[in-house]
């Protein structure tokens, strides 16, 4: 039987369920079957590594999950999609669809259940536009047993998660992927493999899971509001933006800029230029004041 990611067969399956896509679950189907290779070759899968797949839509990512992993897991909040995803991996008895918003649901319990024999797990799949940055940041934040993620998003959400200090993609969503990940891009797919075609391209990010933290700080929550402060107008420099955006950072400004001068970090900077090890230091600095 052919690929369900041709583009005659996606057609013929959407025609036979009547299936209508809905803008406001960032629905695109992919109709590349050498896109879909490309991505379980990146996410390295053998019989003994069990995915995890978020909006499997129609199947055609499950099915390639599934010829190569051992078990896959897949997060469908769309329920006109189950009787669809029941019909087209039938062949495949190693997958398992939860109808269930992955935001909302307990993913270390679902692990624990479902995929208590595997050791190397992997998060794999075509990211619904709209949540890409929630889904993401609630995976890496859970601390889920994982060896990493390889998804597919947005370019230009991609290209922020693997920026660099003192480019404009960069910004708080790069520090905090980073902190977690070693990020990069493995290619990009262009808006013509994809039903309907999506306004930009895509692409294909590896985000491979750090053994520790790339760095030591103090206290997490404290360091990510920093960050968060530091990006929080771009065109302002770090001491206004960490004014305005701490708690009574204007009554502090005084002792702001003494810890800045502390961490040999000049004051007229701007967030983006700070490296993730600056603001690390300077969260050290800082956190006894706002603690």
């Amino acid at each position: 039987m052919k690929d369900i990611a041709t583009p005659s067969r996606t057609r013929e399956i959407l025609k036979k369920y009547g299936f209508a896509f809905k803008k406001s679950l960032g629905q695109n189907f992919l109709v590349d079957p050498n896109v879909l290779n490309r991505i379980t070759e990146a996410a390295g899968l053998t019989k003994e590594t069990a995915a995890i797949e978020i909006g499997p839509g129609i199947g055609a990512l499950t099915e390639h999950l599934a010829r190569k992993a051992g078990k896959v897991v897949a997060f469908e909040i769309d329920k006109r999609l189950l009787p669809i995803l029941k019909d087209t991996l039938s062949p495949y008895k190693n997958v398992e669809i939860i109808h269930q918003d992955v935001l909302k649901a307990n993913v270390k319990e679902v692990i624990k259940e479902e995929l208590s024999g595997y050791s190397d797990i992997m998060v794999v799949a075509n990211l619904p536009y709209y949540v890409t940055t929630p889904i993401i940041m609630k995976l890496l934040e859970e601390c889920l047993p994982i060896r990493g993620l390889v998804v597919m998003m947005q370019k230009e959400v991609a290209d922020r998660l693997s920026a660099q200090p003192g480019t404009k993609e960069y910004g708080s969503l790069s520090i905090a992927v980073q902190y977690y990940t070693e990020a990069k891009t493995a290619f990009v797919v262009p808006k013509t493999v994809f039903i309907p075609q999506p306004n930009v391209d895509s692409a294909v990010i590896h985000l491979k899971r750090r053994t520790k933290p790339l760095v030591e700080v103090d206290n997490e929550s404290f360091f990510f509001s920093l960050v968060k402060a530091a990006f929080a107008q771009r065109r302002k420099t770090l001491i206004n933006n960490l004014t305005s955006q701490m708690p009574n950072g204007k009554e502090k400004k005084e002792q702001i800029l003494n810890i800045l001068a502390e961490a040999e970090i000049d004051p007229s900077r701007r967030g983006e230029s700070l490296s993730i090890q600056e603001f690390a230091r300077l969260s050290n600095l800082l956190y006894p004041l706002f603690s």
